[in-house]
């Protein structure tokens, strides 16, 4: 089959694009490079089943052509990572809610099977509103903070994106599946945009302070992104019709933000101190984060029989032995 990933030059993108052609498909990565590198599928360039479009999601006509030679479409494309959603808000929505909305209407006007990238973050305060909720389950209400707190632009941004799947699944009958992913991290990520993981890795490596932001009490479920990868590839080739369906794609290994920290200084043996910073130096007056959010994946396991499992010690050492090779 012939795939095409947009965001394909990406941290997942990549990774799947491995994926894919490891099980003899052909992919073609579109990607406008903006946070996306080539060094993520250098590897691939001489792989006659691989290929390159350098584009925008918001360039309909390229987008066009590509969507049409595809069997199936994995929409990955977006504006990533908190630092530059709270630096670029108008490019997060733009891009989001646009660039998913032409690629829905151009894989319905193809016929074309699509998976669409959502995230977490749309559950916005959930857990802290209930805190007797032990998992977010795909079901449950989401909470998000006032509009003035652009924190919450991108979170709204990708609900907007799942609306619009569900919208045209309902509608159009597009065989349409939404993917939140949870904190998912491993080699070829970058920490430019604010991601915790790589950030931690390279100071610890450098010798340099952990910084730690907030009082590092809040709690993550990192997924490594070789277990995501597995989760979009069986739920794309699944037998069951789950036209408009949602997914929470994650890991339920909990971690303190403050553990997190010392596990890399372990594993690093490195002699940084932890520093806390507090989210006002950071982000500016105002920003607002999750205490916890660990996702219930009761209905993924049901569908596919698979749920994201390693532990977050070994997403570490990916993580530690890719920067250390690069």
């Amino acid at each position: 089959m012939h795939y095409l990933i947009t965001g394909g030059a990406g941290f997942i993108g990549s990774h799947l694009a491995d994926a894919l052609l490891d099980a003899d498909h052909s992919v073609l990565a579109y990607d406008n490079l903006s946070t996306g590198r080539r060094g993520n599928i250098a590897h691939l360039e001489q792989n006659p089943r691989f290929s390159l479009a350098v584009g925008d999601v918001l360039d309909r006509s390229r987008l066009d052509e590509a969507i049409s030679k595809a069997d199936v479409v994995i929409h990955l494309a977006a504006a990533v990572g908190v630092k530059r959603v709270m630096e670029k808000p108008v490019e997060t929505i733009k891009t989001n809610v646009g660039g998913t909305e032409t690629v829905l209407e151009l894989a319905h006007q193809h016929d074309k099977k699509i998976a669409i990238a959502s995230t977490s973050e749309v559950y916005g305060k959930a857990m802290q509103k209930d805190e007797e909720l032990d998992a977010l389950s795909e079901t449950d209400d989401w909470t998000l903070g006032t509009t003035s707190k652009r924190r919450w632009a991108y979170a709204c941004s990708k609900a907007m994106d799942e609306f619009l799947a569900k919208a045209y699944a309902d509608e159009h009958g597009l065989d349409v599946i939404s993917l939140r992913f949870f904190n998912t991290v491993g080699p070829r990520q970058s920490g430019r945009y604010g991601m915790v993981i790589p950030n931690f890795v390279r100071q610890a490596l450098a010798g340099e302070d952990i910084r730690v932001f907030g009082d590092g009490k809040q709690t993550r479920c990192f997924t490594h992104v070789f277990d995501a990868v597995e989760a979009v590839q069986r739920l794309l080739a699944s037998d069951d019709d789950l036209r408009g369906e949602v997914f929470n794609v994650g890991s339920r290994h909990e971690i303190s933000i403050r553990n997190l920290a010392e596990r890399v200084r372990t594993l690093t043996d490195s002699d940084s101190n932890i520093v806390y910073v507090p989210y006002e130096e950071v982000y500016g007056a105002g920003f607002e984060d999750m205490r916890r959010r660990t996702p219930d994946v009761t209905k993924l396991r049901e569908t596919i029989d698979f749920i994201p499992g390693r532990p977050t010690d070994e997403i570490l050492q990916d993580v530690i032995a890719a920067v250390r090779e690069a």
